[in-house]
């Protein structure tokens, strides 16, 4: 049995290209025409910029030189995100591809980093992975986890990420013992002392009575999960406040409370005040791909981008206290003041520096801080 997925060879080898590329490289090798271009990827969106790793690994041995912005920088409307210089032929069907990578993944870690901005100092974790293809597991936690999550919970990304996956329990859990309070004290007894002991309370009865019994029942309770569905909620706000309450007045104020279930950013942004924790899966899982493209802006040394779009190899510029960019030719001088941002990853096929994700992931809280700094907000949460 095979799974319905494509090898890393296909990829590798341009099979997974749109087939106008096809019949455009079968017509320019025809005609004998192959020009040196500059290409640029660029949107019309602002966002968190991911995915460049799996397009390093992509265009690894072309003979072509790609500039982009490292990881985590975010970006705004019409500047480039990556620049490709080289023979056309030599990269034209990876085309589709590298804008795969780098518009999903970029979207996952933009959406991420609206939950976070949301959120505030409370924890976000992202728990969607279950919502899409196993095989983007890696990816999605990735993106995510550049963008701000302060944890994921797929296994997965303990082997192919290197950082540690994090999780409570299940339903399932409670209902194969049949009993809330059998299933959390096992619980406490037969996982490691190290995870926190966060009891989910709403399988069977409400979501207030459920924490009672866990409080007064299991011996190290450390945070209570709701993961009440929309249709059965009624007034979250109301339902959250009344656990606070009842946990408050047995002693047990500093039990935390973690929201899950099918959190929009606006339930994030407006229940922060009550909640410690909030579990995002869909929304972030299945985050709207950024609306990236590639496009030819110089030919063989001439300016050549169509209608829409502007000629000419550039350079962004950031002003890092006021977190604002300029756009210049690359071959005009640098304004003072203010750092280059695209840089090269490849020269002639050969990488020349490489992703790292925590080092990503830094960058974007650095700027999430200078969005808060300077009252950007709400600018940054518009869906």
């Amino acid at each position: 049995m095979k799974f319905t997925v494509v090898s890393e060879e296909d990829v590798k080898n341009g099979i997974t290209t749109d087939k106008y590329f096809v019949w455009t490289e079968k017509i320019l090798k025809a005609k004998n025409l192959n020009p040196f271009v500059v290409a640029e990827v660029t949107t019309s969106d602002w966002g968190v910029f991911a995915g460049l790793n799996d397009v390093l690994t992509l265009l690894e041995g072309l003979p072509i030189d790609l500039y982009a912005m490292p990881e985590g920088t975010i970006f705004f409307p019409h500047e480039p995100v990556m620049t490709i210089v080289g023979k056309y032929l030599d990269f034209a069907r990876f085309e589709t591809p590298l804008l795969g990578f780098v518009c999903h993944a970029s979207g996952i870690a933009t959406k991420t980093f609206k939950f976070k901005l949301a959120a505030g100092d409370k924890k976000l974790f992202s728990f969607g992975t279950r919502r899409a293809n196993p095989f983007l597991a890696a990816m999605i936690e990735r993106s995510a986890y550049i963008g701000g999550a302060d944890g994921v919970s797929n296994f997965a990304a303990e082997k192919y990420l290197g950082i540690q996956s994090m999780g409570t329990m299940p339903h399932a859990l409670i209902i194969c013992f049949g009993d809330q309070v059998e299933a959390w004290k096992s619980f406490n007894e037969v996982v490691d002392p190290n995870v926190p002991r966060t009891m989910l309370v709403d399988t069977y009865y409400d979501e207030k009575t459920e924490a009672n019994l866990a409080v007064e029942n299991v011996e190290r309770v450390d945070g209570v999960r709701l993961d009440t569905p929309s249709s059965r909620r009624g007034n979250i706000r109301k339902i959250i406040e009344e656990v606070r309450w009842e946990l408050k007045i047995r002693g047990k104020g500093n039990v935390k409370i973690f929201l899950s279930g099918g959190l929009t950013l606006k339930d994030v942004f407006e229940l922060k005040d009550i909640v410690d924790a909030f579990g995002v899966g869909t929304s972030i899982s299945a985050a709207k791909p950024i609306d990236f493209a590639l496009d030819i802006v110089e030919r063989d040394g001439k300016f050549a981008a169509k209608r829409g779009k502007r000629s000419g190899m550039k350079q962004v510029y950031r002003d890092w206290e006021k977190l604002e960019d300029e756009v210049r030719l690359f071959k005009e001088d640098a304004p003072k003041d203010k750092e280059p941002l695209l840089l090269k990853y490849i020269e002639n096929g050969k990488i020349l520096r490489s992703t790292d994700i925590n080092k990503s992931r830094e960058l974007v809280l650095k700027q999430m801080e200078l969005v808060k700094k300077l009252g950007r907000v709400d600018e940054f949460l518009k869906e």
